[in-house]
């Protein structure tokens, strides 16, 4: 068993990553997709709409904008031709997106591209052929600037052990990495703002006085701080900039700057809908319970022979959705096992491994380690929760690898399990196994991991933006 690198969450150790993958139709004559949609991230050839913004009144019309792509109009006095270039390479990589999922061969189980690791394929992706597009185009283009102000703890590090563990895992890989990373921030598509609210809350936070201010006075000066020191905030009122957070304020962190909760894309584990987490510029990622550092040797479950309990859960009562679950089944059953907390001596590991079905409720928040844990023990996720926008759901079919049951279901949920056909759950199964991949912790990164999943998701939402330059006489 290996732990996460002891630098990981510390000062930065430079990697190589993987050598720059080369797409042989990346070349496309000047001007040829002038006119074409940009990319949407659903599977859809449809165009969508385009919404121009040209004042800062824009941060109260994207509020509720649903489905809408974003055009910001840079009112400038002079062209910037960096960021027509990097515009450039974005409207290129939307155009052979669109024409790759328009192309006839689309849903045949054969992709064309040339991948030596890995080509996406079957029911657990929505578009495996453009998703396979998209991810070779953003391994060749994808360029994220990395702001250098701000010291450790609070910036540039985060916690690698415990619920929060992803939030600090992606903070220190984004340090080290050199794939993505560019230092010219004229040449970046993105933006990041390396703050961890994990760490503001366990530094700044005092747990007696409970002023939850402190996250406005650390974010807000450390926006105020970029946004005059660097041109990029302001160009584009925050939309090509982006922020991560596997704590349950994450959200909450970005409320007391507005271009950061309305324009900007928040990468979040706490996805809710219900709290205005907005699918179209913000990506879910997924919660993982690193509980003492370990990345390697999670996976792997036993064989379907040795599955003996039909669906498991053991967790604390809190949230609105556990109580009902407790309430129901708690102790009642041996074939559906639910605890509140499991008798000494018995390993929930263990428990994970020996069941078919590995109950995933959510608690305080949304999100929960407990679907990570089920698809690392390939037992098939059974989620109830509301309003959960589920991570890399954009790719993702989750109704392939999981069963989502409403909480209204809770008491007939031995039933629904029992009612599910061997296939079916066979077919679930090996959707388990294959998305697998998608949800691993690599150091270092490795292609298709969870990192570099993370990555795609904020890609995807930087295609759905366009900023662009309106030359003003004087």
């Amino acid at each position: 068993m290996a732990k996460l690198n002891k630098s990981l969450c510390r000062d930065g150790v430079v990697l190589g990553m993987a050598s720059l993958f080369v797409i042989s139709a990346i070349i496309v004559s000047k001007g040829s997709y002038k006119n074409m949609s940009w990319f949407n991230i659903s599977t859809t050839t449809t165009p969508l709409p385009q919404t121009h913004i040209t004042t800062p009144t824009y941060m109260n019309q994207r509020k509720g904008m649903g489905l809408q792509n974003l055009e910001i109009n840079n009112r400038k006095k002079e062209r910037d031709e960096n960021l027509e270039m990097v515009e450039g390479d974005l409207a290129t990589a939307r155009a052979l997106i669109r024409e790759a999922i328009s192309k006839k061969f689309v849903n045949q189980t054969y992709s064309p591209l040339q991948d030596s690791d890995y080509v996406p394929l079957g029911d657990i992706y929505k578009n495996p052929h453009a998703f396979h597009w998209s991810y070779l185009l953003m391994e060749k283009l994808f360029k994220i600037f990395v702001y250098e102000e701000g010291e450790p703890p609070i910036f540039h590090n985060g916690p690698c052990k415990s619920i929060y563990s992803t939030e600090g895992i992606f903070l220190s890989l984004m340090e080290r990495e050199t794939h993505f990373r560019t230092w010219d921030a004229d040449k970046a598509h993105v933006y990041f703002l390396p703050f961890s609210v994990a760490m503001i809350v366990e530094y700044l936070f005092d747990p007696i006085v409970r002023d939850k201010a402190v996250l406005q006075r650390t974010v807000a000066d450390y926006v105020h701080i970029i946004s005059h020191k660097y041109p990029f905030w302001n160009r584009s009122l925050g939309a090509d900039h982006f922020m991560l957070s596997c704590h349950d304020w994450g959200p909450r962190a970005t409320w007391y700057v507005p271009e950061l909760y309305y324009n900007a894309i928040r990468v979040l584990c706490n996805a809710n809908t219900s709290e205005h987490f907005n699918p179209k510029k913000d990506a879910s990622f997924p919660e993982i319970n690193l509980k003492t550092g370990e990345i390697r040797g999670l996976t792997g479950g036993l064989p379907l022979s040795e599955r003996n309990i039909l669906g498991f859960f053991a967790g604390r009562r809190h949230g609105r959705i556990r109580p009902a679950l407790l309430q129901h089944w708690k102790d009642k059953d041996e074939e559906l096992q639910v605890y509140e907390s499991l008798p000494q001596g018995i390993s929930y590991e263990e428990k994970l491994k020996k069941s078919r079905y590995c109950i995933c409720p959510s608690g305080h928040e949304v999100a929960s380690p407990r679907i990570v844990e089920a698809i690392y023990a390939e037992c098939v996720p059974v989620l109830i929760s509301q309003r959960y926008v589920l991570p890399f759901s954009d790719v993702l079919d989750w109704e392939t690898f999981s069963v989502q049951v409403s909480v209204s279901e809770i008491p007939e949920l031995k039933n629904i399990l029992l009612g599910i056909s061997e296939e079916r759950y066979l077919r679930l199964l090996k959707g388990v196994k294959m998305v697998q991949r998608h949800f691993v912790v690599n150091d270092p990164p490795k292609r298709y991991d969870m990192y570099h999943m993370i990555l795609h998701s904020i890609w995807l939402r930087r295609l759905n933006v366009k900023i662009s330059n309106n030359i003003l006489d004087d």
